[in-house]
């Protein structure tokens, strides 16, 4: 069962603009927060936890999905209307690391592989507690060891992630009870209130999002349990 002693050492993290030095090179630096909140499903005190990482981020979710594959799309469309090519850095809270196959076509199982094929220089930390496997187990040696030295997991945000620019959410509802579900969803509307733009969370179409293909399956062990499509 994990505890909030991340999210203190997280919220004491000093931030970082959106431009970094590199020697003599400066980089622009965008910075995604991609929650899923399958991640609370084992959570002591969840709507805590939300809340402690909402206020972290500094900044309401800008939009909403029900499937983990349509944010993917959602980022492209964010990157492209803000003229980014790829985003520097992404946060994954979840349960999964999402790396579970290499298929062309996104589906829930591996939206941080596609994310980490696109985008070649983005880093990718998965904030878990108890990881119940590795993408490793999942992924050819020479893909893993084409990503490994920019993806990282543990219970700890690392030290000096960048400032966040986008915040989205997920809501998984077939990994996810409907009232644990209703409650952290309160949790991030009534959060946009806290900030300056007051801005609410837009509650993506979710037909306009990438659809399934071919049969769904179902993988191991129990904890693991997840459809991709």
């Amino acid at each position: 069962m994990r505890d909030r002693r991340f999210l203190i050492f997280a919220m004491a993290l000093p931030r970082t603009a959106e431009f970094k030095a590199f020697g003599n090179e400066e980089r622009i630096m965008y910075s995604i927060l991609d929650i899923d909140l399958d991640y609370f499903n084992l959570v002591e005190n969840p709507m805590n936890a939300l809340q402690d990482i909402l206020l972290w981020a500094g900044r309401p979710a800008d939009f909403i999905v029900e499937k983990h594959s349509h944010a993917l799309l959602w980022w492209k469309k964010r990157l492209f209307r803000t003229y980014n090519h790829a985003p520097s850095h992404i946060l994954h809270v979840d349960e999964h690391h999402d790396m579970m196959d290499e298929k062309t076509i996104t589906n829930i199982g591996n939206v941080m592989y596609q994310v980490m094929r696109t985008w070649p220089k983005c880093k990718v930390h998965w904030l878990i507690q108890d990881p119940i496997d590795s993408p490793a187990m999942w992924l050819s040696d020479t893909t893993w060891k084409s990503f490994r030295r920019r993806f990282t997991s543990g219970p700890t945000i690392p030290i000096a992630w960048p400032r966040l620019n986008l915040v989205s959410v997920c809501t998984s509802p077939e990994f996810l009870p409907e009232i644990l579900r209703n409650d952290l969803l309160k949790v991030v509307g009534n959060h946009r209130g806290t900030h300056l733009h007051g801005k609410s969370a837009e509650q993506v179409h979710e037909p306009d999002g990438p659809t399934c293909h071919g049969p769904c399956i179902r993988t191991a062990p129990v904890r693991s349990h997840r459809r991709l499509c």
